[in-house]
């Protein structure tokens, strides 16, 4: 059964969804009780029958409440040849090479509910790091029962340098506080189409420093086979979260800095905005 998209965003005030022109204010209901339903797209439309027509508030949250955040990692080629650049001098040249063409996917975890920001809201680079750069990603939510049933935009926020000089720090490389970004809101829908495009634009002091776009149809790994992988001998009882890794991977001369204002656009779910603190 076909149901129109709808945008639900965390408010102050609670959930709201958007369906069309039209936003609802679904009070006493939090976003986990939407990750817990079998079927969350029926049981979100019924929701609105008896929803209260609000306008949509400016400020927003993000899209997430009790999930775990998880990602995939070297799903595009470009990610591939990135990983490759940063960890040569440290003799990782190859297994990013192996991963790309492995069976197995790389999956780790990246954030929880606390370490994570949504949209207009200020990420933070890691003190210790030289070299910072934003990754790109379309956000899969997954509820309770291990199946797909809406979309976000995601930034990876990842400390290049860390995880190039060693493979065992991964962790430290993607994993601190305002380390990861979702929003501007989870879009529940029928799967994207795999020409949708993900286009990524920093801007430092007025001016495009970097920008880049790809699609989903680059990715080398379908959706369902890095869910059906993450779901492996895991279970998540409010649903997560998982990022499905980035196409668009800045030169190796750029690093974020401080006041640099991140913008990534995936067509049908909006534009997600943040500010480096």
């Amino acid at each position: 059964m076909h149901i129109p998209p709808i945008t639900v965003y965390c408010s102050a005030d609670g959930l709201v969804a958007q369906r069309g022109e039209d936003c609802f204010l679904l009070a006493g209901i939090g976003l986990d009780e939407l990750f817990v339903q079998r079927e969350p797209a029926v049981w979100l439309t019924e929701k609105l029958t008896r929803a209260t027509p609000i306008i949509r508030p400016a400020l927003l949250a993000a899209p997430i409440q009790s999930q775990e955040v998880w990602a995939a990692g070297v799903t595009y080629l470009r990610s591939r040849d990135a990983r490759m650049d940063e960890s040569k001098d440290s003799g990782g040249d190859t297994f990013y090479d192996r991963v790309y063409a492995a069976a197995r996917p790389e999956i780790f975890f990246k954030a929880t509910p606390h370490r994570v920001v949504g949209s207009g809201a200020s990420m933070r680079l890691r003190s210790d790091a030289t070299w910072n750069v934003p990754e790109p990603e379309l956000a899969l939510a997954i509820n309770s029962h291990g199946a797909i049933f809406g979309y976000t935009i995601g930034n990876d926020l990842s400390s290049r340098d860390i995880e190039g000089e060693n493979p065992l720090y991964l962790p430290q490389a993607k994993v601190w506080s305002q380390c990861c970004a979702l929003g501007p809101g989870l879009v529940v829908r029928d799967p994207l189409p795999v020409e949708a495009t993900i286009e990524i634009v920093i801007v430092r002091n007025a001016q495009a420093v970097f920008s880049g776009v790809t699609a989903l149809n680059q990715m080398k790994r379908t959706l369902p086979e890095l869910t059906d992988w993450l779901l492996r001998d895991n279970d998540f009882p409010a649903g997560c979260y998982l990022l499905t890794g980035t196409g668009v991977v800045p030169p190796n001369d750029f690093t974020l800095a401080s006041g640099d204002e991140i913008r990534i656009a995936i067509a049908g779910l909006g534009t997600l905005i943040n500010t480096i603190a």
